[in-house]
């Protein structure tokens, strides 16, 4: 006997979860918690194409390195502290940073840490999958409400 339950659930609930189900790796229950996450979506617009390649993104596992990192990150975000990161960009070049992290993003083919960034004093988006190094550090980090930082937002007409 199947129960349903319809609830509509906020992007910010949507990420996390799909967070927590990229965690999760190929564990027995991955399969059937992914599926979950694909009927939590039926709601969305799935003719939109970067819509269609996000959900692909939000249920796929990361690689298993790469979901270490965001354990990590994700532990950081809970406890409000600082990150030192070392980063590579989109040229190769490795940068050491520290990082404030404010949320997870998924976009198109890939995660990102969205975060206020010491070195460049502003928010930043950076790909999991090149993040190299991930190290919490003791230093506080400041509040920041996800919802003023996220980029790749959908912007209204002015």
């Amino acid at each position: 006997m199947a129960n349903v339950i319809r609830n509509t659930l906020t992007t910010a609930e949507l990420a996390a979860l799909a967070l927590s189900l990229a965690h999760l790796g190929t564990g027995p229950q991955s399969v059937t918690a992914r599926r979950g996450l694909r009927h939590a979506f039926q709601h969305l617009d799935l003719n939109d194409d970067v819509t269609a390649t996000t959900l692909t993104t939000l249920t796929t596992p990361l690689p298993t390195d790469v979901a270490r990192r965001a354990r990590v990150i994700a532990n950081a975000i809970t406890a409000r502290l600082v990150l030192q990161i070392q980063y590579r960009d989109a040229t190769g070049r490795m940068t050491t940073r520290n990082v404030e992290p404010v949320t997870f993003m998924a976009h198109r083919d890939h995660w990102y840490l969205v975060g206020w960034c010491r070195m460049r004093s502003g928010i930043r988006a950076f790909r999991l999958d090149r993040v190299a190094a991930v190290e919490p550090t003791d230093l506080p980090a400041r509040p920041h409400l996800p919802e003023r930082y996220l980029p790749f937002q959908r912007r209204a007409a002015a």
